[in-house]
């Protein structure tokens, strides 16, 4: 699924096309019984936005669309007039360039759901008090790894971010949340926003353990475990050796 750095970089892609009137479309027949197309076609496109894992075009008249990517979707640029492959969700087209989504299966002229999310990680700056608090705010008992990917609590992180944050900062994903002191989460959190940032400005680090299961740790040589984690079972990376605790949770 793409993270909120993938959504701020198509953010950034997106801003030639604000200030001008588009032409839209909706090839995917999915997308046009939305109306999105229809209702924003004609109109100036203001601002384009993320927040967490959404990305918000605002036109004149207030109208706003939400679009979430999902597991597969991708916003992109080209000139306009491009050849078309296959069926995009939707098609905005301004005077030189036009911005492709494809594979998004969310379109919506509201924002309702962002109005239930959290902080957004990659805010400028990061409320980094509110989200500890939010995440004080669950079960002690409830695992870090778990609590990191709840969008209600902080929005933006995702499975890759939340191993190799976790790992930076020397945290186990099964450690239950009411064993974590404030500056352990709150170093959680920072080591996140600082990798997800750097991703959005084009410099992202190798990854250390996400999808390196079996393989050397880089920091202690321990081998990297995995295994399916939280109600979605989305799988958890982690080194025993420069992360313990919660291994019992772990099946260890």
């Amino acid at each position: 699924m793409p993270e909120g750095d993938s959504v701020h970089r198509a953010a950034r892609r997106l801003q030639p096309l604000v200030g001008q009137r588009v032409e839209a479309e909706s090839p995917h027949p999915r997308a046009l019984v939305t109306g999105v197309a229809e209702r924003v076609d004609g109109l100036r496109l203001e601002a384009v936005e993320a927040v967490g894992k959404n990305l918000l075009l605002r036109f004149e008249g207030g109208v706003v669309v939400r679009s979430h990517l999902r597991m597969t979707g991708r916003w992109f640029v080209r000139p306009r007039g491009s050849p078309i492959l296959g069926r995009p969700w939707l098609v905005l087209r301004g005077e030189q360039l036009e911005a492709v989504q494809v594979n998004g299966p969310v379109l919506e002229l509201h924002q309702r759901a962002v109005r239930r999310v959290g902080p957004d990680i990659l805010a400028r700056p990061p409320d980094f008090d509110a989200m500890v608090s939010r995440l004080r705010s669950q079960h002690p008992g409830r695992a870090v790894g778990d609590a990191l990917l709840d969008q209600r609590l902080v929005a933006g992180i995702g499975n890759m971010w939340k191993a190799e944050a976790l790992w930076r900062a020397r945290v186990s994903p099964w450690h239950p949340l009411g064993e974590l002191g404030d500056d352990e989460l709150r170093g959680v959190l920072e080591e996140a926003a600082r990798l997800m940032r750097a991703s959005v400005d084009g410099a992202r680090d190798g990854r250390a353990v996400y999808r390196k299961a079996g393989r050397p740790c880089p920091r202690c040589g321990e081998r990297v475990r995995s295994r399916g984690q939280g109600d979605d079972n989305r799988i958890a990376y982690w080194c025993p050796r420069c992360q313990p605790g919660g291994e019992d949770r772990a099946g260890a």
